[in-house]
């Protein structure tokens, strides 16, 4: 099962709000994992923080701890945020719970 955009865009307003485990995303949303590539998928998604830039959560998590306490921060750092900017909400959210 492929994802589809509506589902993306749950997912990832789903991590804005602090989504960061498929669990997560089934107790957030109403996307039920069907089968291992459907969790592959949704996993994929999970990783990434910025699309446009290709940073992975890991990276802005690491931004965080070194210091960066802003989306400004972030960006400077990683440059997530950078591109479209729909993903500076995820990033705020990742400052705010320093994961």
């Amino acid at each position: 099962m492929a994802i589809i955009t509506d589902d993306y865009i749950k997912i990832r307003n789903a991590m804005a709000n602090g989504a960061r485990t498929i669990e997560d995303i089934e107790n957030m949303t109403n996307i039920t994992v069907e089968d291992d590539n459907h969790a592959k998928e949704i996993q994929s998604i999970l990783e990434n923080a910025c699309r446009c830039k290709n940073v992975s959560i890991e990276e802005v998590v690491n931004a965080v701890k070194n210091g960066a306490d802003t989306v400004e921060k972030v960006s400077n750092a990683t440059s997530a945020g950078t591109g479209c900017g729909r993903c500076k909400g995820l990033i705020n959210n990742i400052i705010d719970n320093k994961r």
